[in-house]
């Protein structure tokens, strides 16, 4: 049996897989709970996710109807772009500041513009620096808490954090680097440089973690936590990666012309490319896969987070406001929502508010609302896409994950808004399947196994959720996503 394990913004999701046929055969989820503030601090406790990987793991087991002492290996998948400052004993100095935390948007500024502007990080980088990178909040931790900062011996990202819990190894691979803003993402290596413009006080060749590749165990599960989860001696810890990477991985994304997007609390869409990319814009990033290549990627940040917030706003469970953006005809009466509840990266106004515009006392109602939720985060996808270029539109399927995949009528609106053939996998928690796929592939006890065949065996496509994109609403989505774009230069400045 295999351990997949995807420690995200709201909840640690743990799968066990069978490593003969890849079926999942058990699974269970913990909650985190999340520490907010004025000017988008968003934090956690690292200690959320351990009590959440024990308490899911636990579970997870009993719901497979198997014993811990089965499991070979363990892949970890975490939120990317974090920040875990640890002490000398190992010992966090601050809460994680998450990828979702836009207080450190003043010195994410700065560092790019000590970097040489946008072009400057480019060729530093391969990448442009965005507020929510692990850079800038190491920037800011050294002028707002300069004790804690002073004591840094270790810098981790979540999922490294998670693989040093179980491991005591400070590690860190290609693809969850890629995010941190002090990585060649071309060269996939450290840029010394870089960092010691972030924090010149700190020893770069003893704080950063050691790189290792994308198939290389982390190592063994600590004897002492192996006996405490009742787990055998021998228990593997791949490399694991950020989410983002573990879902191409968990939805075959591997080889090019495969588009994974995910309509999840953010919103990402992710391709392959054997090679590296040179963004000709910022909102493009060039990231490391975890299983080798590149995995060029957009990220926004309000999906189903705003779903989220106007659901509650009409008092909806998930099911009525489904039922509500259904009774709604596409475009929501006339209503066009900037759903920025939490800022935005792609476009990239980090300090941005949600607004709202075209309300009328005849369209103003549930049902609209609802629908210009849907619409509005997916128009977001949409704009991101386009970004993407011809990596994105070369494409002629769309594998769609997170939890706003399962509503049928969204993933109608996808195909729609975006005029190309919409799928779920089967196994809807890419991000965790990944880590197992990862983890089996990792397995230096069969090391001949090759991760295409893993990918092509394991990750099954669920037809019923087949969706193609309808011609004439087609057409009228393209008039609404003009709508939007106008709406968004008209409040933003964005053209």
């Amino acid at each position: 049996m295999y351990i997949g394990v995807d420690c995200g913004t709201q909840s640690t999701k743990v799968v066990v897989v069978d490593g003969d046929d890849g079926r999942i055969v058990g699974e269970a989820s913990r909650p985190h709970q999340l520490e907010q503030g004025d000017h988008g601090r968003r934090e956690q406790r690292v200690e959320e996710w351990t009590e959440a990987f024990r308490g899911a793991l636990e579970e997870a087991l009993s719901d497979a109807g198997v014993k811990a002492d089965t499991i070979r290996a363990i892949g970890i998948s975490g939120q990317q772009h974090g920040m875990v400052a640890l002490d000398g004993d190992g010992a966090p100095l601050h809460p994680a500041k998450l990828w979702n935390d836009t207080e450190t948007a003043e010195w994410n500024a700065r560092l790019i513009e000590q970097l040489g502007g946008e072009q400057g990080c480019i060729d530093k980088l391969g990448l442009v620096l965005q507020t929510g990178y692990t850079a800038s909040k190491i920037a800011w931790l050294r002028e707002t808490h300069p004790d804690a900062y002073r004591k840094i011996a270790t810098l981790l990202l979540p999922h490294d954090y998670l693989n040093f819990w179980l491991t005591g190894e400070r590690v860190a691979e290609p693809g969850d680097a890629s995010g941190t803003g002090y990585f060649d993402t071309r060269a996939r290596t450290w840029r010394r440089d870089v960092f010691d413009i972030i924090a010149p006080e700190l020893d770069f060749d003893t704080v950063l973690p050691r790189l290792i590749d994308s198939r290389e165990a982390v190592g063994k599960v600590r004897p002492e936590l192996a006996r405490e989860l009742g787990l055998s001696e021998d228990v593997l810890v791949s490399s694991g990666g950020g989410d983002n990477m573990m879902g191409a991985i968990g939805t075959g994304n591997i080889e090019p012309g495969r588009v994974t997007i995910s309509l999840g609390t953010s919103g990402t869409i992710a391709v392959h490319s054997s090679d590296p990319v040179v963004p000709d814009n910022a909102m493009v990033a060039n990231f490391c896969a975890s299983h080798g290549g590149w995995l060029p990627l957009i990220c926004t940040m309000n999906v189903t987070s705003a779903t989220t917030t106007l659901r509650e706003l009409v008092g909806l469970d998930i099911d009525g406001f489904n039922r509500a953006v259904a009774k709604a005809e596409p475009g929501a009466g006339g209503i066009t929502l900037l759903p920025f509840f939490s800022g935005e990266r792609v476009p990239a106004l980090p300090q941005a508010q949600a607004s709202m515009s075209g309300l009328t006392s005849f369209n103003t109602t549930p049902e609209n609302l609802c629908r210009a939720a849907v619409e509005s985060a997916t128009f977001g996808l949409r704009y991101g896409l386009e970004l993407l270029g011809p990596l994105a539109s070369q494409a002629t399927q769309v594998r769609l994950v997170g939890g706003g995949a399962k509503s049928p009528v969204w993933r109608q609106i996808v195909a729609d808004v975006l005029d190309v053939e919409v799928v779920c996998p089967q196994v809807t928690e890419a991000a965790a399947f990944g880590g197992a796929i990862q983890a089996r592939w990792c397995d230096d006890r069969d090391s001949e196994v090759a991760l295409d065949t893993l990918c092509r065996d394991w990750v099954r496509l669920d037809e019923s959720t087949l969706t193609r994109p309808q011609p004439e609403t087609v057409a009228c989505y393209d008039d609404i996503y003009r709508r939007y774009r106008e709406a968004l230069s008209r409040e933003h400045g964005i053209a």
